[in-house]
């Protein structure tokens, strides 16, 4: 097989959707010999913010001298991204040798009737791959929930859960305990919990975590403080167990301080077990860490904002950072969403602040047609310019001609749409450079 004949087998099982459950993943790796078992993972969920933690905690420990590999999705622009050691992500060559590795396998447990989803094949070739460069770390994004996702096979030194919200309810539950009992899924005996959620979800947490003699952690606004901000990079102030940490990263949005926050908690938690890292890779590390697509100023004059906000959260986040971190005269929105999210709940959130708005869709399977967006933007009460574009490319084309340079152009709504916009963008920016 090639690179394409493996991308096309894998995606071939994107038709089978989210199947929750252990039992196929469990059943794939043990043929594999349970790669994840050679691994010391730190093991990420939450509902927003998750990518983030992964990408600096990842590159503290990078910035250690370690091996570090670091699992996260979804992808913005290409499916390497989603596997990467040492801040490569993982080559052409090595999905090759991955499929054709786990192919027999999964053959055989189609015979068997037993076919596994797409995030679970990804999730043992992850696996795989990190035991194979025999990784020191592996910072493991959840995938979907906790306790029935396919990542949940580890056993790991750390397990932080972000935040939690309402989100994919028809498979986690329709209230915030519910959801937060599948988060906490990831908590296992006497591994340390390191969380920022709140009220009911935090009760919950901190009782499973009781129940597994599990010491957690509890992050809230009283351990980050942000001292200053601008487009190009903003300075927080830390508080740790051991002493106060002044840092600065160029990944904006003042949320960003509850996510540097959990992520130096849990290097703490390795400090306190024997992994030596200094402050000094600690400040570097944030530093250099880089998660494209959110809050992301991919062009200026005028500026261009690419945020995968992809559920209410996210976007209540994007607008207020667009309202307190970002000077404009008018707000050009470009705006795809998958229609299993909350649609008006978001757009009732962004619409509100948006000058112009433009509804288009994703290649996505799940994207939802834009005459429903342009519809729901309506019922929500937004009175002002509204247009559909077909297609992402066009709506960015649409978007550039009615925007002058004082303006700001911001796409999101969901990673895909994002991860498509950015790809265009990409492609126009290499074009006038040949130029």
């Amino acid at each position: 097989m090639n690179f394409k004949e493996s991308i096309c087998w894998l995606y071939s099982f994107k038709k089978y959707g989210s199947k929750l459950g252990l039992e196929r993943i469990s059943y794939l790796i043990k043929q594999l010999g349970n790669p994840q078992n050679t691994i010391k993972v730190i093991h990420v969920t939450g509902t927003n913010g998750k990518g983030s933690v992964c990408k600096f905690i990842g590159s503290i420990l990078l910035k250690a001298g370690y091996n570090v590999g670091v699992y996260v999705s979804p992808h913005l622009q290409r499916f390497s991204e989603r596997i990467i050691v040492n801040n490569e992500e993982i080559s052409e060559g090595d999905v090759v040798l991955l499929v054709e590795k786990i192919k027999p396998v999964v053959d055989d447990m189609i015979k068997q009737n037993n076919t596994p989803t797409f995030f679970e094949v990804v999730t043992a070739m992850a696996f795989q791959f990190f035991s194979d460069c025999t990784v020191d770390f592996a910072v493991v994004e959840v995938g979907l929930g906790g306790r029935f996702d396919a990542t949940n096979v580890v056993n790991p030194l750390v397990s932080v859960i972000t935040n939690i919200s309402l989100e994919h309810t028809n498979y986690l539950g329709e209230d915030i305990k519910s959801i937060a009992f599948e988060k906490a899924g990831i908590i296992k005996e006497n591994a340390p919990v390191i969380t920022a959620v709140k009220n009911d979800a935090r009760d919950v947490i901190k009782k499973i975590a009781k129940e597994k003699n599990a010491h957690t952690i509890v992050i809230n606004s009283n351990h980050w403080r942000r001292l200053s901000n601008n487009i190009n990079y903003q300075e927080f102030l830390i508080q740790g167990a051991f002493n106060d940490y002044t840092v600065k990263t160029t990944l904006l949005g003042e949320y960003q301080g509850e996510n540097i926050a959990l992520a130096l908690s849990t290097i703490e938690q390795l400090q306190m077990n024997g992994v030596y890292l200094t402050d000094d890779d600690v400040l570097e590390g944030i530093s250099t860490t880089l998660n494209p697509g959110r809050i992301e100023i991919i062009s200026k004059k005028p500026t261009v904002l690419l945020d995968g906000a992809h559920n209410p959260v996210g976007m209540k986040m994007l607008r207020k950072t667009l309202e307190e971190d970002f000077e404009y005269n008018r707000l050009v929105l470009l705006i795809g969403i998958l229609k299993d999210k909350n649609i008006q709940k978001m757009l009732s959130t962004i619409a509100p602040i948006s000058d112009i708005i433009i509804v288009t869709k994703s290649n996505n399977v799940r994207a939802c047609e834009p005459e429903v967006l342009k519809n729901t933007v309506e019922k929500v009460g937004y009175k002002k310019d509204l247009f559909i574009d077909d297609s992402i490319p066009n709506a960015i084309e649409h978007a550039k001609s009615v925007t002058k340079e004082d303006d700001i152009i911001c796409i999101s709504g969901s990673l895909f749409t994002v991860g498509e916009a950015r790809s265009y963008l990409v492609s126009l920016s290499k074009q006038i450079r040949r130029g």
